[in-house]
C-alpha cells in the first residue's frame, strides 16, 4: 500500500500577486496628479509666506537700525535680496547666492522653493524702505504664480505695509484682489 502525503501550499500564487500589483498601480496612477497639484500649492504657499515675512522684516530692519534697506528682485533667477547700500548694490547670481558691490551688504537672500514651480514677477525691481518712517518707494506688487494660473500677490503700499491677496480668489486662504 502506498500512501500519498499531500502538503498544503503556503504563500501567494503568481495570479494573486499580479492582481495586487495591478490594483496598486491603478491607485498610484490616479493619486499622482492630485499629489503633484498639492506639491505645487505647498510651494506657492511657502514662497508666499516667506516673501511676506521678508518684506515686513526689511521694513522693521530699516526703522530699527536707522538704515535705508532695499529689496532687490531678480525675476529670472526667482530670487530676491534684502540689502543695504545703493540701488542695484546687490543681486542674485545663477546659484541663488547674493553678490554685492562695494558699499552694499546683503542682509537676507532667498531663492523660491519648488524647483521652478513658482514664478516671481514684480512691478518694481528694487524697493527702498526709509530708515526714518518705514515708508517705501516705489510702491509695488510682487506676484508669485504657478503654471496653472494660481497666484498670490503681495501689494506694498507707501507706508511699507504688505497686503496679500489672490487674483480671482483661486488660492484658498487669501482674499480676492
Amino acid at each position: 500500500m502506498t500512501r500519498f502525503v499531500t502538503r498544503r501550499q503556503s504563500g501567494t500564487s503568481l495570479v494573486e500577486a499580479t492582481v495586487v500589483l495591478a490594483i496598486t498601480s491603478t491607485l498610484v496612477g490616479s493619486l499622482l496628479p492630485g499629489w503633484q497639484a498639492a506639491r505645487e500649492r505647498r510651494a506657492l504657499e511657502a514662497a508666499s509666506a516667506q516673501l511676506a515675512t521678508d518684506l515686513r522684516h526689511a521694513r522693521s530692519l530699516a526703522v530699527a537700525q536707522s538704515l535705508p534697506v532695499r529689496l532687490a528682485v531678480n525675476s529670472t533667477q526667482a530670487c530676491y535680496v534684502v540689502h543695504t547700500g545703493p540701488s542695484r548694490g546687490c543681486g542674485c547670481d545663477s546659484t541663488g547666492r547674493a553678490s554685492c558691490a562695494p558699499g552694499a551688504t546683503a542682509l537676507r537672500v532667498a531663492t523660491l522653493p519648488g524647483d521652478g514651480l513658482v514664478a516671481l514677477s514684480t512691478s518694481s525691481a528694487s524697493m527702498l524702505f526709509d530708515a526714518e518712517r518705514g515708508t517705501v518707494t516705489p510702491t509695488g506688487t510682487l506676484r508669485l504664480t504657478l503654471a496653472d494660473g494660481q497666484a498670490v500677490h503681495h501689494v506694498v503700499n507707501i507706508m511699507g505695509r504688505v497686503r496679500t491677496c489672490s487674483p480671482d480668489g483661486l488660492v484658498a486662504g487669501h482674499a480676492r484682489c
